[in-house]
């Protein structure tokens, strides 16, 4: 035993090294999977013998091994048939060899699923078990009894029922997409189940096979299931797939399927992509060229996938329906729209834009029929330069764009029949597109796609309840396409080296003189290319209660019409990056600063005064609802200055004093100092809490606060610092946490007790806590960057750091500051995805030094590389 496990160990080795050593040709890889399959035969067939098995068993293989192909380290999947009659819970010495065998394998280095059934026993769990039909489909015998083996293959075609099978395996397949999010361009996908992945070819083989329609791509292009040209593009991109997963597998020395960020270096690697002239690994652009291969060949299989899978439904099950002539060039079969001649593309090439129009505008079009399919992905090659320039092409762009309803799913499924690429040629150029920024979670076609998703949805009433600010001025919004001509070009111009914004402007300038766009209309287009990424940065990044700060953004805007477009775009920009990126709080901000900048253009020059006396009267009338004694809020009010009424709202101002007034009066009437104060609730703006801290002040408070934070496992959003003139500070803290929500009264008990008892004891700042490093940020590291600068008007000082997010970041931030001697007065904490964006404001008489500057801004890089 132990020979032949070292024998089996030493092959699989050589085969694993020659394969790691050879061209990436996908010939090669056919060629291990092949003799992998056949080392795995000889391996069982010498186990088998040495079971001593008698001839009236055999033993098959089943699932991907019965197919003859196996992967470097999948498992290998074989049904020991038994006879009828034979069972080893009645015969001992069968069930001791049986176990024996199974050992052996196991002993011998093979990872074997093995079941044992009878032919009856198979037949049954076949027929309540979609997965053990699909697996005994593709049985192969191995050794042992041939006539056994062919008595359970006539007994299971028998049995099979070719429309069952293939209803349960579409549904099968639109569950398993649905779990990846019905789309191949995860940044991480799995080649073997993601949508586009090898699961999905061997589906259209599956149902074929079970229908009795063939078992290669050759056989089904012989049936007229696939053109010869379809045939080769399945074999290609099916190579494609083999050969990636083969490399993961190599690459990780397990099974693995995803293409995680920890392995696709050493994929792309092992390909040889991404080599510089000096053999030197440039692991950003190998990443990016794997995945761009991965992408393209994923792509082309769901469209092929798609195309089989209908016609092969049709084979099955003939719809009986007649097509309804829509126009001479197409009809409605049974809900999809047809073409009325294979060659129809070819002969009339403005016929492909009209599809996506007839499937946007016609009542009852729910998709593309088989033949419709087929014949766009065979006349990708007619989308050249004069197709892109044709007048009547380009109105008939128009059109979808502009068309009031059904644009999102016309422009997803232009992009899934490659044909938006091919009429904007520069869209062409990100499908596929990753993007190394680590909050990003598609590539960035499918984020435009997304933004552009978002935007239409203000516009549809049954959306309205999602983001009611932005449906509200959608209402009032007259070109909605305005917007989706600005979400479609938005990012065109990533991956491109420079700035995007700026090399999209010159894209979406042609695309506007191309198709005709009117002058002001293309100007407010560019406007949103260009500047799509200024409200978030004001807002994320700076003093929003800084009326110059507001004034700035208002004439960079220029009018209502611009900001409230940008603000819209903005807003499902954001929503479009990430699930993790969006959240209330930068809502609030951005809604924030959209009031201020529209009050700024209708003509109200900035009045803090006027801002002040305005709040104070608004945060009264609210302090009205509360049995207060007269005129409870001179004590904090008569402590605060014009900073802290511009930077908080009246609820915040109206919450602050109801919680201190009393204790402020108290502290007066018995002429000694009040103590630390800390008060949370359920944050106004709907996720985490929002905290309140009023306490003496000192030099490492908000280092002391974060510490607190950061050990009860909360994540801050926003910071809000203001020093009173009686010597206190009063903070305000917006923070979120990964613990259960629901018991947010034990969540505000505990953080008024712990925070309280923190900051009353005063011990030493607690020593920063170290948190896994996620993956993503190991694959993408992101260099730490620092910038310390006077604001505009020199008197404060403007902190801004850009890094790898991780657990302790802004406390370790905030004891540097705190160690200085710096004081803070504002900090805006932005987390997009793995990164963080943070930005302060601060001010101490040490920043007025050179020297100092520069040990503060080594110790803070010190601290983020850290």
């Amino acid at each position: 035993m132990n020979a032949l496990a070292n024998l089996y160990r030493k092959d699989k080795a050589a085969l694993l090294l020659d394969a790691s050593n050879r061209s990436t040709a996908t010939r090669s890889v056919r060629s291990l999977l092949h003799k992998l399959c056949r080392l795995t035969d000889d391996t069982l067939r010498k186990l088998w013998r040495n079971a001593g098995f008698d001839n009236s068993l055999c033993l098959a293989a089943v699932g991907g091994y019965g197919r003859g192909e196996l992967y470097p380290y999948s498992d290998v999947d074989v049904l020991l048939l038994l006879p009828e009659g034979v069972s080893p819970e009645q015969d001992e010495v069968l069930k001791a060899k049986i176990e024996a065998f199974i050992g052996s394998c196991w002993d011998t280095g093979l990872e074997i699923g093995s079941s044992v059934r009878n032919v009856d026993e198979c037949i049954h769990e076949s027929s309540a078990d979609i997965t053990v039909q699909t697996s005994l489909l593709e049985a192969r015998l191995i050794v042992g009894s041939a006539a056994l083996f062919h008595t359970f293959q006539n007994r299971f075609d028998q049995a099979m029922d070719p429309q069952a099978f293939f209803v349960a395996k579409t549904l099968e397949l639109r569950q398993r997409h649905t779990k990846f999010e019905n789309t191949p361009y995860s940044l991480e996908p799995n080649a073997k189940e993601s949508p586009g992945g090898l699961r999905d070819l061997q589906v259209i083989l599956w149902v074929a096979k079970a229908a009795g329609l063939g078992n290669s791509w050759d056989e089904l292009a012989s049936k007229g299931l696939a053109t010869p040209f379809e045939a080769r593009q399945l074999k290609r991109n099916e190579d494609t797939l083999a050969l990636i997963r083969t490399r993961l597998h190599l690459a990780a020395k397990r099974r693995e399927d995803r293409l995680v960020f920890d392995l696709q270096h050493a994929v792309a690697k092992s390909l040889g992509l991404g080599l510089e002239e000096d053999g030197s690994l440039n692991a950003r652009v190998a990443s990016e060229a794997l995945m761009k291969r991965y992408y393209w060949a994923a792509k082309a299989v769901t469209q092929l996938n798609q195309i089989l899978l209908l016609n092969i439904e049709e084979r099955i099950h003939p719809s009986g329906h007649e097509p309804r002539l829509i126009n001479p060039r197409f009809a409605d079969k049974a809900g999809m729209l047809e073409v009325t001649s294979d060659d129809l593309y070819e002969r009339e090439p403005h016929a492909i834009l009209e599809t996506f129009w007839l499937y946007e505008s016609t009542v009852g079009i729910n998709g593309l029929s088989a033949r419709t399919l087929r014949a766009l992905y065979n006349a990708r090659n007619v989308m050249d330069g004069k197709f892109r320039s044709d007048p009547i092409n380009r109105a008939m762009f128009m059109r979808i764009l502009q068309a009031p309803s059904g644009m999102t799913h016309a422009m997803r499924l232009m992009n899934q029949t490659s044909v938006l690429g091919r009429y904007l040629w520069a869209f062409r150029g990100i499908v596929g597109q990753m993007q190394h920024d680590l909050f990003h979670v598609y590539t960035v076609d499918q984020h435009i796609l997304m933004v552009l998703r978002n935007v239409r949805r203000f516009f549809m009433a049954e959306h309205a309840h999602e983001y009611p600010f932005c449906s509200q001025l959608a209402a009032g919004w007259d070109k909605p396409w305005i917007l989706f001509a600005g979400a479609l070009f938005h990012d065109i111009a990533k991956g491109r080296g420079g700035d995007h914004s700026q090399l999209g402007r010159g894209e979406v300038r042609k695309f506007c003189r191309d198709h005709s766009i009117d002058k002001t209309d293309a100007q407010l287009i560019e406007f949103l290319v260009g500047e799509h990424l200024t409200m978030s940065h004001i807002a994320q990044k700076q003093d929003l209660s800084d009326p110059d700060i507001i004034q700035a953004f208002a004439q960079r805007v220029g009018n209502e019409r611009n900001l409230t477009a940008l603000y819209l775009l903005t807003v499902a920009d954001i929503r479009g990056t990430s699930p993790k990126v969006w959240n209330a709080w930068k809502g609030k901000l951005l809604e924030d600063l959209y009031r201020y900048t529209s009050r700024a253009l209708g003509g109200r020059a900035p009045d803090a005064d006027a801002e002040v006396e305005a709040r104070k009267r608004e945060a009264l009338t609210m302090l009205a609802l509360y049995a207060l004694p007269f005129e409870a809020h001179k004590d904090l009010w008569s402590t605060l200055d014009v900073g802290y009424f511009m930077r908080h709202d009246a609820t915040d101002i109206a919450w602050h004093t109801r919680q201190l007034s009393r204790g402020l009066h108290t502290a007066k009437n018995q002429d000694k100092p009040m103590g630390v104060t800390v008060r949370a609730r359920v944050s106004p703006v709907g996720e985490g809490l929002q905290v309140m801290v009023y306490s003496p002040d000192q030099a490492d408070l908000f280092a002391r606060i974060c510490g607190y934070f950061d050990q009860a496992s909360f994540n801050i959003l926003d910071a809000k610092v203001h020093t009173a003139t009686n010597g206190y500070a009063l903070d305000t803290f917006q923070v979120v946490t990964s613990l259960t929500q629901e018991h947010y009264r034990d969540l505000i008990n505990m953080v008024e007790t712990g925070l309280t008892e923190t900051l009353a004891q005063a011990k030493p700042l607690p020593a920063v806590g170290r948190g896994r490093v996620s993956r993503r940020v190991k694959s993408f590291p992101i260099a730490p960057r620092v910038s310390l600068q006077p604001d505009e008007r020199a008197q404060k000082w403007v902190l801004s750091i850009s890094a790898s997010d991780r657990v302790g970041l802004l406390y370790s931030v905030a004891r540097v500051l705190a160690n200085h001697k710096v004081n803070l007065l504002l900090a805006k904490i932005s987390t997009l995805g793995e990164r963080v964006e943070d930005t302060f404001l601060i001010d101490g008489a040490v920043l007025q030094q050179n020297k100092a500057q520069l040990e503060i801004e080594t110790e803070l890089l010190a601290t983020l590389q850290a």
